[in-house]
């Protein structure tokens, strides 16, 4: 059952998502899951603003609007992949500014493991989206799909998409594609990425994947 400290948390955590810069007037989205209900952005909101007037209450599975607060317009693959990540209570979407540069680069990297923090937390492998109208039931199918074994991808043209078991865990996420985004940028494509095999080893003695 969703109370006004949930409401309050969830405004919290929106205007922490506009403080680091990751998403500017009315781009971007959030979700949060709580119990069979889920709060996600209103429809036209400015997330760095976020009132208690634009916070939309849905049903998880039906995705029923329960307060009379239309969502927003990408919360197709908001409540999917809440439906499809029991593991999962927060999306975060948004067109922060590196990681939306490299969704819209020619010559776009297939790697983005520049730093530890990449593969330890965000994911060694980026699924990458192709362009589909935001707000579309194509773009929905497509990010439910690639984040049901995927933490973070990127969309074509448009942004990226996080998630994690809760805010702390989802805004690292973010946070961290977005800094190997600006090391891309910034390095103007001449940048390095860990090998496989460093990869492996922060596998082991970082996230204790294997036996060492």
């Amino acid at each position: 059952m969703i109370t006004d400290k949930h409401i309050k948390e969830f405004i919290a955590q929106a205007h922490r998502v506009g403080d680091a810069g990751l998403t500017v007037c009315s781009s971007g989205n959030l979700s949060w899951r709580v119990g069979e209900e889920v709060l996600v952005s209103g429809t036209g909101s400015w997330v760095p603003e976020l009132t208690e007037e634009k916070v939309s209450v849905c049903h998880l599975s039906t995705g029923e609007v329960l307060n009379g607060v239309k969502p927003s317009m990408e919360s197709g693959f908001h409540l999917g992949v809440l439906r499809e990540r029991p593991d999962v209570n927060v999306v975060l979407h948004f067109q922060s500014q590196y990681a939306t540069a490299v969704a819209c680069m020619k010559n776009r990297p297939t790697n983005f493991n520049v730093t530890a923090e990449v593969p330890c937390h965000v994911g060694s492998e980026i699924p990458v989206i192709p362009y589909f109208r935001p707000g579309s039931p194509e773009l929905a199918q497509a990010v439910i799909a690639a984040m049901k074994e995927h933490n973070s991808i990127l969309l074509l043209k448009h942004g990226q998409v996080v998630c994690g078991k809760d805010f702390n865990q989802a805004f690292e996420r973010a946070m961290f594609f977005e800094m190997a985004c600006r090391i891309i940028i910034q390095s103007g494509g001449d940048y390095t990425v860990l090998t496989p095999e460093e990869i492996e080893d922060l596998e082991t003695y970082i996230l204790g994947k294997k036996g060492k």
